[in-house]
């Protein structure tokens, strides 16, 4: 049997030059689409920016890690995947996005989190190296990076520095830099690259854990962002019900807690973007050092956002744009550099682009379009808005459907039906609730009953939108073992 590297560089394979594009899909967890360039030090992510093109309206439809995981996997909407909540990623789906590079010829390999249950079912990725966060669902399960890191450092506690994993505070990592999971997933990477002698083009996911909590990144880090001007929170006037914490514990997701407290998230939340933007610069000098560059699509997206105490709320699961709104960056080779583009993108989209840089179109239908087109400026036909929703997350109250087309956002809260409507362009951080603008109000309405009548009275009701009080985890389209 060969070991994993082996198995990646397989010499006795070396034929030929892959002539088709390879293709790495980049990701982080909870990164915010404002924490790119201007207050953060993300010179690497600036860079692909600069020589390729920036989607200034990307979204992840359903804001937790595993629904929008579902997403990536299936280029499918949160009804059409089943997963309308946070809960278990599928065992199978009938179309699964590794799957279906191998078929096209692809070596296909995940590094970092996947966050899948199983969590060593690996959906057709032909290599996997895992690192779970310190998730464990199964007695016999450890992690890749918990393994190297018993190997490493036998004696230490890889969760020493005492943050918890959904945590607000902040706190420097206390172990040596190169134990850090962040670098762990970036090594591995390079290795990949350093070593990948396959004669067939490459699909590589490098899937970073952070900057989602803990927010720990290196001392260095943390003392780069201590005197550097952050944003504070975006607060609106609507949002005076979200004073209150919900807990004392670390972990609470609503809650005012004063500027210094969000200050120190943002300064080891920043500090954690910028040490993975560390990693993305040296993974893609690995690219340039093997001549490999200039035939690799490279796509940059997060699986969502975090308020990080925007409207007195933490972590994710909102309709707002803290936890909606992700960063999309593209790099085609070619393609001309620079690129702002405001067409309303999501992650369903991934799945079809990286089809469309094989040469390939998806063989069953799937939801999501290649945003290759738009990249090369063909913006005809794209659609005018994205749907975005989270059945109930941390409270039954927060349980939401909403549309954007990244000019105007249109929320309806299922619990209590109240509605919000924010102009994007002129209020990005959703500070005035624009429901008083009956035409608009009317129009996005309307929308929003044609996208959900389909579903039945539980979701529009006498031509109205029926509120829900009861959790709607999965949708009848959730593929259910048997």
């Amino acid at each position: 049997m060969m070991t994993r590297r082996e198995l990646w560089a397989a010499p006795a394979l070396l034929q030929r030059v892959p002539t088709r594009m390879n293709v790495l899909f980049v990701m982080a967890d909870q990164h915010r689409a404002d924490c790119v360039g201007g207050s953060a030090h993300t010179p690497n992510l600036d860079r692909l920016a600069r020589e390729g093109a920036t989607f200034t309206s990307a979204y992840s439809s359903t804001p937790t890690c595993t629904p929008a995981r579902a997403c990536l996997l299936t280029g499918l909407s949160p009804w059409n995947h089943g997963m309308l909540a946070y809960g278990k990623v599928a065992g199978r789906y009938a179309y699964e996005m590794p799957t279906a590079m191998n078929e096209l010829g692809y070596f296909t390999a995940a590094i970092g989190k996947l966050h899948y249950t199983p969590q060593r079912n690996a959906h057709g990725y032909q290599m996997a190296l895992l690192d779970e966060s310190g998730r464990v669902e199964s007695g016999d399960f450890r992690s890749d990076y918990r393994s190297w890191f018993a190997s490493q450092a036998p004696l230490l506690d890889p969760d020493a520095t005492g943050v918890g994993f959904n945590d607000y505070n902040a706190k420097a990592y206390v172990l040596p830099e190169r134990l850090h999971p962040t670098r762990w997933t970036g090594d591995c990477a390079v290795r990949f690259l350093e070593d990948y002698q396959r004669p067939e083009p490459f699909f590589l996911k490098v899937s970073f854990a952070r900057p989602h909590s803990p927010y720990d990144p290196p001392q260095r880090w943390m003392d780069f962002y201590r005197d550097r001007a952050l944003p504070g929170a975006s607060v609106g006037k609507w949002a005076e019900g979200n004073r209150a914490r919900n807990t004392e514990k670390n972990d609470l997701w609503r809650g005012e807690l004063g500027a210094a407290a969000i200050r120190e998230s943002r300064q080891g939340y920043w500090g954690s973007v910028s040490f993975v933007d560390e990693q993305i610069g040296r993974i893609v000098e690995s690219l340039e050092k093997r001549g490999m560059l200039e035939n690799t699509l490279i796509v940059y997206a997060s699986d969502h956002g975090d308020m990080l105490g925007d409207h007195h709320l933490w972590r994710k699961s909102y309709a707002y744009e803290g936890s909606t709104r992700i960063p999309m960056i593209i790099r085609l080779p070619g393609a001309k550099k620079g690129q702002v583009i405001a067409q309303p993108v999501e992650l369903r989209d991934i799945f079809p682009t990286a089809l469309d840089a094989a040469g390939a179109g998806p063989s069953r239908p799937i939801d999501g379009r290649s945003m290759l087109p738009l990249v090369k400026g063909k913006t005809e036909g794209w659609r005018e808005w994205i749907d975005l929703e989270h059945g109930v997350c941390y409270d039954q109250t927060n349980q939401w459907t909403a549309l954007t087309d990244g000019k105007w956002k249109y929320i309806f809260h299922g619990f209590s039906g109240e509605e919000q409507l924010f102009d994007l362009v002129g209020d990005r951080g959703e500070l005035v609730n624009r429901s008083d603008d009956g035409a608009r109000l009317r129009l996005w309405r309307g929308r929003m009953i044609a996208h959900l009548e389909t579903r039945g009275e539980a979701w529009v009701k006498g031509g109205k939108l029926a509120t829900r009080e009861k959790m709607v985890q999965y949708s009848p389209l959730y593929p259910r073992s048997r």
